[in-house]
């Protein structure tokens, strides 16, 4: 007898077809409908494109519709909608009575922002350049500059990240509304003003149209300086500078004579000696240099312990180079991620009115290095550094550098007493203060 239960030990049967009665090398249904979504896609392009463009002015037309309502605004005409509509459908008296103040509430908002604004406008700062803590004014004319008068308004100012409102009164023709303001100085920095736009909106804030009349102006705020006695202690060669022990085949100051070797310069043989000598001889000079500074000033968050000693390490940068540019000698001013431009006072200041912390892997010892490879002409380098940088950092910068340039090191530590110490060849000073900068570089030498 047969069994008719318990496990059937043959091969199970095979149905033909999948599951989903697809073939099983087909391509799954989320890929078809891919392939079928980019077939489609650039006939909907070319079909997009000619509606765009023929669209194109009609939306041009309503952007300064659409751009005066705020945000409050939208919300309210929608509401107003959906007001009308509910109280209409389902006649419901108090979501109409609540479109009716809508309505009237978008047509008032619409009154009060309507007419052309005629105004000529002038902002005017009466310095683009202060130091710290200077008093910087600036001057906004306002005149009506059309045939009929103009009603109340309102003027914007951006400065910097605040917003400075002038109420504008209502004008006659060519009349005109004078404002002075002052712009807080009392932090380095490049403060943008401007530009200046007229607005008109309604009490409740439903619309809002604004008008810009200027383009904005940079103030550049630089940093506290200190007026330095010029000292030097590296040398370059130079037809102006300082006679050194170097010997050189050209230049200006005599030194001695020697005998002719191939390749000298004919115009350096001293031909007097050479027909009492019978042999050619030539001249020899002392090399005359003068110094070249590079400062490398860290904008290496970590490097500082808070931001009073950031400002005081650009205040020393900034006087080493100015006392460089003055005394017309060459100067370099490196950070952590460029260079800044030290051919004049002018820009030096406003590039380190820009200067800024930041958290950077690039550290004190690898803008060193940059500065070894790049500045082949500098005779004196000089470190500004805050709180947190450590003489083990301060000796592997210094080593990064060529050996017969001079390197010192200054420490800003804003409250620390004036010092002086030696790790290995270099020289750091730690100053409190910037008024303490002069007496430090006195001491240099000490």
């Amino acid at each position: 007898m047969n069994a008719s239960h318990g496990p059937s030990t043959g091969r199970p049967s095979v149905r033909s077809g999948s599951p989903s009665g697809r073939s099983p090398g087909g391509p799954p249904p989320s890929s078809a409908l891919a392939g079928l979504l980019r077939s489609l896609a650039a006939p909907l392009a070319r079909v997009a494109a000619p509606i765009g463009r023929a669209l194109a002015p009609v939306t041009r037309t309503v952007e300064p519709v659409t751009s005066a309502v705020s945000p409050f605004g939208w919300a309210a005409l929608v509401a107003t909608v959906g007001a009308w509509w509910a109280g209409l459908a389902f006649s419901w008296l108090e979501l109409l009575v609540v479109a009716v103040l809508l309505t009237v509430s978008l047509l008032a908002a619409v009154a009060f922002v309507l007419g052309r604004f005629r105004y000529a406008v002038v902002l005017d700062l009466a310095q683009q350049r202060v130091t710290v803590g200077d008093r910087a004014v600036g001057r906004l004319d306002v005149r009506n500059d059309s045939a009929r008068a103009l009603l109340p308004s309102v003027m914007e100012l951006p400065v910097g990240q605040g917003m400075a409102t002038f109420p504008v009164p209502r004008l006659r023709p060519q009349a005109s509304h004078e404002e002075i303001f002052t712009v807080p100085t009392h932090r380095r920095s490049v403060i943008s003003v401007g530009p200046v736009r007229s607005v008109r909106a309604d009490p409740l804030g439903l619309l809002r149209r604004e008008v810009v009349w200027t383009e904005p102006e940079e103030l550049f705020v630089h940093p506290r300086v200190k007026n330095l006695s010029g000292s030097s202690t590296g040398f370059l060669k130079d037809l102006e500078g300082r006679v050194t022990t170097d010997i050189s085949n050209s230049d200006v100051s005599f030194h001695a004579l020697r005998d002719y070797v191939p390749g000298d310069d004919r115009r350096h043989i001293h031909w007097k000696t050479t027909a009492r000598t019978g042999q050619l001889m030539v001249r020899q000079f002392e090399e005359t240099r003068r110094s070249h500074l590079a400062v490398l000033l860290s904008t290496r968050a970590e490097d500082y312990a808070h931001d009073d000693e950031f400002e005081l390490a650009v205040s020393a940068c900034g006087s080493l180079g100015l006392q460089a540019i003055k005394e017309d000698r060459g100067v370099t001013v490196l950070v952590n991620d460029g260079n800044l431009r030290g051919d004049h006072r002018t820009r030096l200041l406003d590039d380190l009115a820009r200067v800024e912390t930041s958290a950077q892997r690039t550290s004190l010892v690898d803008v060193a290095r940059v500065a070894g490879l790049t500045i082949s002409d500098a005779s004196v380098v000089a470190f500004i550094v805050g709180s947190r940088v450590t003489p083990t950092e301060l000796r592997a910068a210094s080593a990064r550098l060529p050996q017969d340039v001079r390197v010192m090191a200054i420490q800003c530590v804003p409250g620390a007493s004036l010092s002086r110490h030696a790790i290995a060849e270099l020289v750091v000073l730690t100053i409190g203060e910037l008024g303490e900068l002069p007496l430090a570089l006195r001491r240099l030498n000490d």
